[in-house]
């Protein structure tokens, strides 16, 4: 059993999240501490009316009657409406329950109705008139539509506040203790129903400070920012907006896929957080656009640059060839993949699923470090971490300061640390026995059971490598992870989601989902007939036709390759066959965070896997 240990950040006083926004307002009120977008302009939001904010809008909820311990769910996308109630939830001893503005109302109502929550918060009227009757048990319900009076702005203003209401606010926030739940965090439940993670505001504090000390260079570097674009509702953009706030870096939102290119230029961060297929996108476009502007080949002249230069810093070794290509495509291409992300942006935090090795070292030999990392909303979002001074790609990095893993006889990935969860909502608390219900904690004997496989090395890098109940056994006896092979399909343009499959089979297959917008935009490329983005009526038609066409079979071949060469000959993918449904949140197939929601693929494309083990 390999076990790998970092010593805990240097603390001070103990003080909950809740009171950073007070703590800078009488620190530095002058200091911005986010930036709100008006219109097109971005306008700085100082310490001091920030904390007022927070304040105002506590005022309200003391009004409305919330006390100490009740649950409070916030349906809303990022924005920085959000990140204001969580604070001013933080300080009145509230547990808030965030839901993906995504999320179904079937599924809102039943987190609803298992947390107790007592209020919502969502993001629109529209949204509450959705729930229907699962809202009627709610004693309040608050929308933030500008159209409505529950703005922000008049919530703050509304709610006449006055010495006893801060009174009573400075109480609670004096109250708070590091075992007082803080918030309920609802997993994406990919394998069955969503559970709710009880996070204390303890547990909270030592993630946040295992994150900001892990992460010094971003957090403390000059004129530090960064813009939040991926769900509040997901741990680890919320992780990333609690030690933005702790440590002072200026914070801005967005919610608008159509602007996102258009706020990460206006904004500048200094490093931004986001899931892989952000940046699978973002190469991706870059390439498509190349190829429209005819210089495709030599995008991917650059891209193979790129990579072998990443793997030489590895290596050490750098021939002066190289070196001379690397500058070449430095002054023509690489900038333009870098302020895709902001001018100043050099650092980007991945996580939620693997990169895959040749996009790490594509960014990093253009110049943007992509620094993975892996959490579980059981241990506040973040348990290991790159980071600039000690990367190695093809690893989630170490353990956080604090934090120690191990691996356990079966492979399975171990924690334990302060930031590790209190159990599940309405679970047995303490340890549980093997065995044990779904719902029982999965912390035993201190240690947090991920459910993920892995493996360490001698300087404590993890590499993830599946997940424990998803591993397939093959007719021959062979254990595949079949999240590898996924992953490593979907790093290809073409290629909008993966199934691999071959559980008692005589080898291992897979069901490709075809991106469409991709598959449509080669096809112009390669001189197909396909409809433009204008006829959307010929759309599905053509996707058909197109996934039977040899010259696009052949591309999808090269995937299948590519994800075959990180895996032995008796692991790698045999057959496939190709689907053109696409697989998304809305059709049930992936969760809120994109997770794959296996057995329901499974059972919808069954006559698809039988084709594949036909003789």
């Amino acid at each position: 059993m390999r076990e790998f240990s970092m010593p805990a950040p240097e603390t001070g006083t103990w003080a909950p999240l809740a009171h950073d926004p007070f703590r800078w307002a009488a620190l530095a009120p002058t200091r911005t501490l986010l930036s709100r977008r008006h219109g097109d302009a971005w306008r700085p939001v100082t310490a001091a009316a920030f904390g007022e904010q927070v304040r105002g809008v506590a005022a309200v909820l003391i009004a409305a009657g919330i006390q100490p311990g009740d649950r409070v769910a916030l349906w809303s996308s990022t924005r920085y409406e959000w990140t204001v109630l969580d604070y001013a939830l933080g300080c009145l001893g509230a547990v808030s329950v965030p839901v993906y503005e995504t999320a179904p109302a079937s599924e809102v109502a039943a987190i609803l109705a298992d947390c107790g929550a007592r209020a919502l918060v969502a993001e629109s009227r529209s949204l509450i008139d959705r729930l229907e009757d699962a809202s009627a048990a709610l004693d309040l319900k608050l929308s933030l539509d500008p159209r409505l009076v529950w703005t922000l702005a008049e919530v703050s203003q509304a709610a006449g506040r006055s010495a006893a209401a801060d009174s009573e606010l400075d109480r609670r926030l004096a109250d708070l203790g590091p075992d007082d739940l803080a918030t309920i965090v609802y997993t994406s439940g990919t394998t069955g129903p969503p559970k709710g993670c009880m996070l204390t505001h303890g547990n909270l504090v030592a993630a946040v400070t295992a994150a900001v000390a892990g992460q010094s260079e971003l957090f403390d570097g000059e004129d530090p920012a960064t813009l939040l674009f991926l769900p509040l509702a997901h741990i680890f953009a919320r992780l990333v907006q609690w030690g933005a706030v702790r440590a002072g870096v200026r914070l801005g939102h967005s919610n608008d896929v159509t602007r996102l290119e258009e706020d990460l230029r206006d904004f500048d961060p200094s490093f931004v957080l986001a899931v892989p297929r952000v940046f699978e996108r973002t190469y991706n476009t870059a390439a498509q656009r190349a190829v429209a502007d005819g210089r495709g080949a030599r995008f991917d002249r650059a891209t193979n640059v790129a990579i072998r230069y990443s793997r030489a810093l590895d290596n050490g070794r750098m021939p002066l060839s190289l070196r001379a290509e690397h500058a070449l495509y430095e002054r023509t291409i690489y900038p333009a993949i870098r302020t895709a992300f902001g001018a100043r942006c050099a650092f980007a935090i991945a996580g939620g699923a693997p990169l895959g090795e040749r996009l790490a070292h594509f960014y990093r030999g253009a110049g943007l470090r992509v620094l993975e990392g892996y959490g579980v909303s059981e241990a506040g979002g973040a348990l290991a971490a790159n980071d600039p001074a000690h990367h190695k790609i093809g690893t989630v990095g170490r353990p956080l300061p604090g934090v120690s893993v191990r691996v356990a006889a079966d492979g399975e990935l171990l924690f334990s640390g302060p930031s590790i969860f209190a159990g599940y909502w309405d679970a047995t608390p303490g340890d549980s026995p093997e065995g044990a219900p779904a719902r029982a904690n999965p912390v035993r004997q201190g240690w947090l059971h991920t459910g993920d496989c892995g493996e360490i090395d001698e300087e404590g890098f993890i590499r993830v490598t599946g997940r424990l109940q998803e591993l397939l056994v093959t007719a021959g006896g062979k254990r595949v992870s079949p999240t590898f092979l996924e992953d490593r399909l979907r790093a290809h343009p073409l290629v909008g989601q993966a199934l691999v499959v071959g559980e008692g089979r005589p080898f291992v297959g897979a069901v490709i989902s075809l991106d469409a917008e991709e598959v449509l935009a080669w096809a112009r490329t390669a001189g197909h007939r396909a409809p433009s983005h204008r006829a959307p009526s010929h759309r599905a038609q053509s996707l058909a036709r197109l996934s039977r066409d040899p010259e696009l079979l052949a591309q999808v071949q090269v995937a299948v390759d590519q994800a075959n060469q990180g895996v032995s000959p008796a692991e790698a993918i045999r057959r496939f066959i190709v689907v053109t449904d696409p697989w998304t949140e809305e059709g049930g197939q992936l969760t809120a965070s994109l997770k794959l929601r296996r057995n329901l693929v499974q059972r919808r494309h069954a006559e698809d896997i039988a084709a594949l083990y036909l003789p």
